[in-house]
């Protein structure tokens, strides 16, 4: 009886939702036809499936844009971002982004290779002021096995309650003392929020800039991501979503706790679904956001060009076909002849996922406060691009084989 309850509180939000929706998208409609995207259409085959996904996938709230070209051509939000207070989650609902972040550190480290301050595939060690332990000079770390996952590196999360009283090991003394490599390099891929943790200290070393200060001015202020934060604002706060868990026993949605930790380069980072198409619009755009380039359309190429064949076949498991792999920290591959490029983020209570078409520019950006609930995300996914190709009078720039995602290495 409860978990009937729950869907059928999940449904009424769902309809109150459709109404902020329908709103959102009528303030969008100036770029609908610009687009050549019958967005009508479009949702309305769209939005069933929206909420077939929260009633599957156990999700209080999702937000929700597409993306064309280089303009959002729709925004929806669905659900309670706050199921006590029964809040409606709006575009501009705060939700953790968590490791969609990590492409967006990447840009920042790639940014100083632009500015020659390394080599992909330089040792990391060069540019360290302290011994990783484990790194065997003959089979060195590098760049480039910190953002494919094979560089063998793990550490401890360092995870504490957000309203603790403790406070997370500071990111110079975590990167001294928990790093280690478990596994030479180029063994297999192994996801690795300690590689993304270095790259956060790396960032810091080579710029001299603090990290978060250097995302800040040289990622998100760029690209007018006011909403995007690794310590949210108050007014940040105010939006933010309640991360939910489904207990066990009851069935019930149950608040969960939020963290800190000292992995926080890795994706303790929070943002709202009008920030992630700003991201996502970039990435779509060959570094271009607004005539403003932050990256090369060289650099970011590479970046969605799949690094190690031998490696490809899917994406731990939970994402991709025979052609998927790691580019430079996106995941890459091809279906239907077009290429992807795209990344999940998660943390308890939360789930995010973004999906690129870079052969038709299309973009799908989805933030949730349900937890774990990343196969019903990728589904709703795929199922948006989809609809976007059917009702587009447009053509892609070209088709590719799936041989032409490339090996990089």
């Amino acid at each position: 009886m409860t978990k009937r309850l729950d869907l059928l509180n999940i449904r009424s939000s769902f309809f109150r939702s459709v109404f902020v929706a329908a709103i959102v998208a009528f303030v969008l409609s100036t770029g609908i036809y610009a687009q050549n995207i019958d967005v009508e259409k479009l949702t309305a085959d769209l939005e069933p499936e929206i909420r077939q996904m929260m009633i599957e996938g156990n999700i209080p709230s999702a937000s929700i844009a597409l993306i064309s070209g280089d303009k959002v051509i729709w925004t929806g939000a669905y659900g309670e971002s706050n199921l006590w207070a029964r809040t409606p989650a709006t575009p501009q609902t705060v939700y953790l982004i968590g490791s969609t972040f990590k492409a967006m550190s990447t840009v920042a480290l790639l940014q100083l290779m632009e500015e020659g301050k390394f080599k992909l595939d330089d040792p990391v060690s060069k540019y360290l002021d302290f011994q990783i332990q484990g790194d065997d000079p003959n089979n060195p770390v590098t760049f480039r096995h910190l953002l494919t996952h094979t560089s063998g590196l793990t550490g401890d999360f360092g995870a504490i309650p957000l309203w603790s009283n403790d406070a997370p090991t500071k990111l110079d003394e975590w990167v001294r003392k928990s790093l280690k490599v478990s596994h030479p390099p180029m063994t297999k891929v192994e996801y690795s929020n300690a590689a993304f943790t270095l790259v956060g200290y790396l960032i810091e070393k080579l710029s001299g800039v603090p990290y978060r200060k250097y995302i800040q001015e040289h990622v998100w202020d760029p690209l007018e991501m006011t909403s995007t934060a690794f310590d949210p604002t108050p007014g940040i706060d105010e939006r933010m979503s309640v991360p939910y868990v489904v207990d066990e026993k009851t069935g019930k949605q149950t608040p969960t706790v939020r963290i800190r930790a000292a992995v926080f380069p890795a994706g303790i980072v929070y943002g709202t679904v009008m920030d992630q198409s700003n991201w996502l619009i970039t990435n779509l755009n060959g570094g271009i956001f607004k005539g403003k380039r932050i990256i090369s359309e060289a650099t970011m190429d590479q970046m969605m060009t799949l690094q190690f064949d031998q490696f490809k076949g899917g994406i731990e498991g939970i994402w991709g076909n025979k052609t998927a792999g790691f580019g430079l920290t996106w995941w890459v591959q091809v279906r239907d002849g077009d290429r992807y490029f795209a990344h999940s983020g998660s943390l308890s209570g939360y789930t995010a996922f973004l999906l690129g078409n870079r052969d038709r520019k299309f973009g799908f950006a989805i933030l949730t406060n349900g937890n774990r609930a990343h196969p019903h995300l990728f589904k709703l996914a795929d199922r948006a691009m989809d609809l976007m190709k059917k009702y587009s009078t447009d053509q892609k720039t070209a088709a590719v084989s799936p041989a032409a995602i490339g090996e990089k290495k």
